[in-house]
């Protein structure tokens, strides 16, 4: 597995508050939507139905979470603002372009940990990758929840579309800055445990915070780039004006065989924030 030595050299330090508002607000914008259309590939996660449309394709790892919304009914409200801007891309575009992923498996991940080829590698090193990783995550998360106070709400609002490479998402912004501070805080401590180090697990990637609505498929299927800018920012001020912030009240280590779905055990760790 990784050789820790010289980590600190290499470590990838999240945003301050400040920062991390005035990028996610340049994602959003029209400009910047417009740029990276002329840039998307399409997702390796999906392939081509016979019949038409796409599928997944197996795409197994582990990541730490907010439960999915078939677990939170009580983010309900959020969600469903999330899923009508979904229903209108997919009346847009066409099902062959854009891949909406299904709406139960709506979150927030907090920290990506490990998947796909990496995945597959370590427990062919490692046959008992699983479970350490478990333990792992579970030690973390009760060292985090000894020296963090929930009395502070941790609540995270949706702001506009941002183009991604492979997908399209919904943005995420804190309410405050103790906010980000509690999610920058568990960040911290997954990434920079040297057990989850040994086991390969790096950070890969600064905090985005969203929820992916979908993946891009046939890049051919959607010609006109140039208007989708637009209607992804006018779709995202009209659906996301007036809704209801997130309220980030857990984190869970979730595994996943695809993009559709992430799956708990009962004795998978979970962290009350």
């Amino acid at each position: 597995m990784q050789n820790i030595e010289g980590f600190w050299e290499k470590c990838i330090l999240d945003d301050t508050y400040q920062i991390y508002l005035d990028r996610v607000a340049k994602l959003v914008d029209t400009e910047s939507q417009a740029k990276t259309l002329h840039h998307i590939v399409e997702s390796p996660k999906f392939a081509p139905r016979p019949e038409g449309g796409r599928q997944p394709k197996p795409f197994p790892g582990y990541s730490v979470i907010t439960p999915p919304w078939c677990d939170s009914p009580s983010d309900s409200e959020f969600y469903e603002v999330i899923r009508s801007c979904q229903n209108r891309l997919c009346d847009r575009l066409d099902r062959d372009f854009f891949v909406p992923v299904p709406p139960d498996s709506f979150h927030f991940t907090l920290a990506d940990l490990i998947w796909d080829s990496a995945y597959r590698d370590a427990i062919a090193q490692f046959p008992e990758f699983d479970d350490r990783l478990r333990t792992c995550i579970g030690e973390i998360f009760q060292q985090t929840q000894d020296s963090i106070s929930s009395a502070h709400p941790v609540r995270w609002k949706v702001v506009g579309l941002a183009v991604m490479t492979r997908a399209i998402a919904a943005c995420l912004v804190p309410l405050d800055e103790a906010s980000y501070d509690r999610i920058v805080r568990l960040r911290r401590a997954i990434y920079q445990n040297s057990d989850l180090m040994r086991l390969g697990i790096e950070q890969q990637y600064y905090l985005t915070a969203h929820v992916t609505l979908g993946y891009f498929g046939n890049l051919s299927r959607e010609g006109d780039r140039t208007a989708l800018a637009p209607f992804l920012t006018q779709t995202a001020n009209d659906r996301f004006r007036d809704a209801p912030p997130l309220h980030v009240k857990r984190a869970e280590l979730r595994k996943f065989e695809d993009m559709t779905r992430y799956d708990r055990a009962p004795n998978f760790p979970v962290l009350t924030l």
